[in-house]
């Protein structure tokens, strides 16, 4: 890949177009951090998005795969990287050299959007606003352990934690979920200390045989001492945060630990992104479309704004388009708070045409969405606001692949299943749900996974090869529960060679 680090400045045109853009996002009340712009050439285009937007990051060889995948498409025309922004405060954002300033003033618009929906989303709340500055410094502690312990061993090391680099809890930085955990097993571990301690109540001294009996204190240390002697497994109650399992337990070389938290921090500074995927690319077009057609627009840019928002809004027959729903769901929200088609007289009433024509003017659509942008995530986002009207207007359907044909093919109209396989395909960012409930399998130190089924099954291929990369970072035999159609299937790999045990529930 070539230098990253030769950006242009900006031309005194393209200044004075990113001081408008800016004026007219602040002046429709959008917030967000300064944002620094820079131009660059395909090539380097390519090489920052194939390092996920850190041209700094660690080496790794799937970033050049990337690089590769994302230079050849847009060598044969199949693909073209319009805009790139980072969560970063001062954002900084890419602007492609070789684009028309149609393309710049539509760019530099959508990145405002973008940019204020990474600062006022709670969702991005908890990320490092100094990313940059992070991942330049675990690229570097990286490159360290590559010069001492040599690419290959650090690489391959790499690979194993990248199978598990999702089998994180999104919701831990929002929630404490370990506090009540930690108290209970540090009193476990005094009383381990100290031993068995029998409850005596306070009694004066001629009632203390009456209130504590010998008999039942002698009971209670017997089965406290016998609690101790069980070999119990742990954590003491199953365990999201699977990669922060592995850190606390694994028996890993500093360097390794080291790697392994890196690539953790980073899978949960790029969570939120997949969580609000569809509402953040929805904002932003949203934006640019608001502030193009009022003000961005004059005549010779018009043939070639619509030729390419038609192109980013297009639907296609085998994916969701983030860009469209969203850009439709938030206009429906503002469209709908506008005319006060909401609550329980609109939800009562049951007169198609009223329903149709129902216009309150109460005037609050602009507010509520800046209100939705807040608050929700993807998830909660298609579950409250994605309505039967919608669906119908949009011709909203679920589709799958049909084994026989080889073709997606219509599943189902209806809208029940259409916003069923939506939430499935949103729930965990689309990813299996995995939490480890023992790392003290059998009492032979073995680790025990066990998965949630919730509308992501397994695929048994991944499930194996994901197997094989935690026995290298656990040593020990490793399992995964999972149970589909009322069949509890164990998946396990001891080193060797994968097994596969299923019983009926």
């Amino acid at each position: 890949m070539q230098s990253l680090h030769r950006f242009r400045s900006l031309t005194p045109q393209l200044v004075e177009v990113q001081r408008q853009m800016e004026e007219h996002a602040r002046n429709y009340g959008l917030d967000f951090f300064t944002t620094i712009f820079e131009v660059v050439d395909a090539d380097q285009l390519n090489a920052i998005a194939a390092y996920g937007g850190f041209p700094t990051r660690y080496p790794h060889w799937r970033f050049g795969m990337e690089y590769e995948q994302l230079s050849k498409g847009y060598s044969y025309g199949l693909q073209k990287i319009y805009e790139l922004v980072i969560n970063n405060d001062p954002c900084y954002a890419y602007l492609l050299a070789s684009n028309m300033m149609t393309d710049h003033k539509l760019v530099m618009a959508h990145v405002y959007g973008h940019c204020d929906f990474f600062k006022n989303n709670e969702w991005f709340s908890k990320t490092n606003r100094r990313m940059i500055d992070e991942m330049a410094n675990h690229g570097n502690r990286i490159r360290d352990y590559m010069d001492r312990y040599g690419v290959e061993e650090v690489e391959t090391f790499i690979d194993s934690c990248l199978t598990i680099e999702w089998l994180i809890d999104i919701y831990s930085p929002h929630i404490k979920r370990r506090s009540t955990v930690l108290q209970s097993s540090m009193m476990a571990e005094q009383e381990e200390v100290a031993g068995p301690t029998a409850t005596r109540f306070q009694s004066k001294s001629y009632m203390d045989s009456f209130v504590n009996p010998p008999a039942a204190m002698h009971e209670e240390m017997e089965q406290k001492r016998r609690d101790l002697e069980r070999k119990e497994s742990f954590p003491s109650e199953p365990m999201r945060d699977v990669m922060l399992f592995l850190l606390e337990h694994a028996p890993l070389k500093p360097w390794q630990h080291d790697v392994l938290a890196i690539i953790r921090d980073e899978a949960y500074y790029f969570a939120p992104q997949a969580q609000t995927k569809i509402m953040n690319e929805g904002w932003a077009t949203y934006w640019h479309s608001t502030i193009m057609t009022r003000h961005g627009i004059e005549p010779a840019d018009l043939v070639c704004y619509a030729d390419h928002c038609s192109g980013t809004l297009a639907g296609s027959r085998t994916r969701l388009n983030p860009y469209k729903l969203g850009l439709e769901l938030f206009r429906d929200i503002e469209d709908r708070w506008n005319r006060g088609a909401f609550g329980e007289d609109f939800d009562a009433c049951d007169d198609y045409r009223e329903k149709k024509h129902w216009d309150k003017k109460l005037g609050l659509g602009r507010k509520k969405i800046f209100e939705v942008r807040k608050v929700h995530n993807d998830l909660t986002f298609i579950d409250e606001f994605l309505t039967l009207d919608f669906c119908r207007e949009h011709k909203l359907f679920s589709f799958g692949m049909n084994k026989e044909s080889g073709y997606y093919e219509i599943e189902s109209r209806q809208f029940a299943e259409v916003k069923k396989t939506l939430l499935f395909n949103l729930t965990n960012i689309g990813r299996p749900i995995i939490y480890v409930k023992d790392g003290n399998y059998r009492n032979r130190g073995e680790l025990y996974l066990e998965h949630r089924y919730s509308g992501v099954e397994l695929d048994t291929k991944y499930a194996q090869d994901t197997l094989t990369n935690l026995h290298r970072l656990w040593k020990r035999p490793v399992h995964i529960e999972t149970v589909t159609s009322d069949v509890v299937t164990v998946h396990s790999f001891d080193g060797r060679e994968h097994a596969s045990t299923s019983t009926k529930k």
